[in-house]
């Protein structure tokens, strides 16, 4: 059962987006990494969009574990048209596609210093399937899912156009997400300037909501969690560093700007720029929405190294060419954080019913 929470959002979302869905009325959609947090919620937006408005979008899902898209979509599997196996494998999919949204990839930060040479060829060889893919079609829109990790550090604090980019290490174990995610851009930009393919690309910085698993362990994660178990925030940097974020709604929006309205070749940031703020007092914000006022933020350092985690940066995120198309962010980071501690907790207790 999808969580009620989710479920409101994704309402939200298709209702102020009507114009946008409207577009791939009959519309067959491809979306790799379905049952990741972003993935699911995009299908979930198109079931309720073809329910809402009779739209007719046709879905296909690219999924590794049958079980895992069977236990987040339910009964509404069956209005899915499911393909079973790995991006890094040649894909085959029996019906024509108009759109693809390219989510696909390793999303935990540990597995990018444990794991990195998985990490990497996730990224890269299943970005080159999916453009295979897309290059045997008469596809009409392609929007590959990116990060903000890109962007390697700065400096000082450093206000981020898609046109500027920093330091980034490849001699550094970490950095084979960042270093996979810009290859894989220059692969879809590559695509686009060779087969003509209209392809896009999303920076999406970190972003939350409804929907994210109680176990998850990035930091907003683990933040929530401290509140809903009455525990003090432990902090294994000094939080120095500062980035904005988005929510799940706004981004999925985002996500749709750009498929439908943004141009072939271009990299658009998707980002609440009003959001920007530095770890610490990130904690010390959702340390406050405990009304016992109990919860501590407590300062711990540690190796960052064995958590996976970036070094300490200072960017924002600027959205003007995602906001020239017509987007604009809805949700606060209270509001965000809200929403995702009483999905947490929701998704807890269902846990612990069954």
């Amino acid at each position: 059962m999808v969580d009620k929470y989710v479920l409101t959002e994704i309402e939200n979302l298709v209702s102020e987006n009507k114009a946008l869905f409207e577009q791939l009325h009959t519309r067959r959609v491809f979306v790799t990494g379905a049952t990741g947090l972003i993935g699911s919620q995009i299908v979930l937006a198109f079931l309720m969009a073809n329910e809402k408005y009779s739209l007719e979008i046709r879905i296909t899902v690219l999924v590794r574990s049958l079980a895992k898209a069977q236990a987040i979509f339910g009964d509404d599997i069956e209005r899915l048209q499911v393909v079973i196996g790995d991006v890094r494998d040649r894909l085959e999919v029996k019906d024509p596609i108009d759109y693809v949204i390219h989510g696909a990839s390793v999303t935990n930060s540990l597995d990018f210093v444990q794991k990195p040479v998985d990490t990497i060829y996730t990224v890269v060889d299943g970005t080159r399937n999916v453009l295979e893919l897309a290059k045997e079609q008469t596809i009409k829109g392609f929007v590959f899912l990116s990060s903000l990790e890109v962007y390697g550090s700065f400096e000082g604090q450093k206000d981020v156009s898609e046109n500027d980019f920093g330091h980034l290490n490849p001699a550094n174990a970490r950095s084979s997400y960042s270093e996979g995610k810009r290859l894989a851009e220059s692969l879809c930009i590559s695509y686009a300037a060779q087969y003509h393919l209209p392809v896009k690309i999303a920076r999406l910085c970190q972003t939350f909501g409804p929907g994210v698993d109680y176990q998850d362990n990035r930091v907003f994660a683990q933040f929530a969690r401290s509140v809903i178990e009455k525990q003090d925030i432990i902090l294994h940097t000094t939080g120095g560093t500062e980035r904005n974020y988005c929510s799940i709604k706004d981004a999925i929006a985002g996500i749709l700007h750009i498929l439908l309205l943004g141009q072939s070749g271009e990299a658009y940031n998707v980002a609440n720029e009003n959001t920007l703020i530095s770890i610490k007092d990130m904690a010390e914000l959702v340390a406050s929405l405990d009304a016992s006022a109990a919860i501590n933020v407590v300062v711990d350092l540690q190796d960052i190294q064995k958590f996976g985690y970036n070094p300490e940066v200072k960017l924002k995120l600027l959205t003007k060419k995602l906001a020239d198309l017509g987007w604009k962010p809805t949700v606060d980071l209270p509001t965000m954080f809200a929403g995702v501690i009483e999905s947490m907790k929701y998704s807890r207790v269902k846990h612990d019913e069954q």
